[in-house]
């Protein structure tokens, strides 16, 4: 698809800029928001973090862009859904 620009007034840039910004955030909180629904509250997840290496835990609340997850030492991350993995729970790790 060829858009040409160059007759477009400053005014008539402006417009079709703000059109392509409200756009794109629309299509990533599309995005976002399908991505959250792979997951439920109380799902066990994880994440890697680039100093704290693999992180355990569980989501707690859904936010707007992220997802708020509890670790095991309880400490309070919020995530972007795009980065947490579901993890299930083996056979022995479920008490009886």
């Amino acid at each position: 698809m060829d858009i040409n620009i160059e007759s477009l007034s400053y005014d008539e840039l402006i417009n079709l800029n703000r059109k392509i910004i409200e756009r794109l955030k629309f299509l990533d909180s599309f995005h976002t928001h399908k991505e959250m629904m792979q997951f439920n509250l109380g799902d066990n997840v994880s994440f890697e973090h680039s100093a704290y290496g693999l992180v355990f835990g569980t989501l707690v609340k859904f936010n707007k862009k992220t997802v708020t997850v509890i670790t095991e030492n309880q400490q309070k991350w919020n995530i972007s859904p795009r980065m947490l993995k579901k993890i299930k729970k083996t056979k022995d790790e479920i008490e009886p």
